[in-house]
């Protein structure tokens, strides 16, 4: 596979992401940036935190699941500015949702071994951040490196290499009162 991947010249840009979108289907979240929070695999560990909007201070509430099978609830309180959900993927990469108090999510932060798939985190939003990536691409030649695509609608900022990715997105417009895209880490 490698070898074609090297072969493919000015094509590598395209090739390699969408490599790494199908080794990580078998992981689908079945999610989405705007909507409600992920359904995790049954080899995922799931655990909530609620975050005061006073404090801005996380507190640990009492949720910790070992399956999918679980109920996926929200446990934010109306006092609670946004709930933090962690999910842990067998495979070590760890995806955090941002959730309102609607239990719609407004951030998602990943990092780990492998990307996430990023066309179920970011749902609807996944056409408007290819179309980022590929103008920022254009804008330096076709270089690769780190992307970020920041507009008024999604914000999305994602880099990292074989075995370290790492980014952050976010809906500027639905983030709480007193929330700044610097909160989603």
């Amino acid at each position: 596979m490698w070898s074609r991947i090297r072969r493919a010249g000015r094509n590598t840009a395209l090739v390699l992401p969408c490599s790494l979108l199908a080794l990580t289907a078998a992981q689908s979240a079945h999610a989405a940036l705007g909507s409600a929070p992920l359904t995790p695999p049954s080899d995922a560990s799931v655990s909530s935190r609620v975050v005061q909007p006073a404090s801005g201070a996380a507190q640990s509430v009492m949720r910790s699941e070992s399956s999918a099978a679980s109920s996926t609830s929200n446990t934010s309180t109306t006092s609670a500015s946004y709930t933090v959900r962690e999910t842990t993927f067998g495979n070590g990469t760890v995806v955090r949702e941002y959730l309102s108090t609607s239990g719609a999510v407004f951030g998602i932060s990943w990092h780990g071994p492998q990307m996430p798939d990023l066309s179920d985190l970011l749902g609807s939003y996944f056409p408007q951040y290819v179309a980022g990536v590929k103008a920022v691409r254009a804008a330096r030649g076709n270089a690769r490196g780190p992307v970020a695509v920041d507009d008024s609608e999604l914000v999305v900022r994602s880099g990292g290499h074989m075995g370290a990715f790492s980014g952050v997105a976010w809906l500027p417009s639905a983030l709480p009162a007193g929330v700044s895209g610097s909160d989603i880490q």
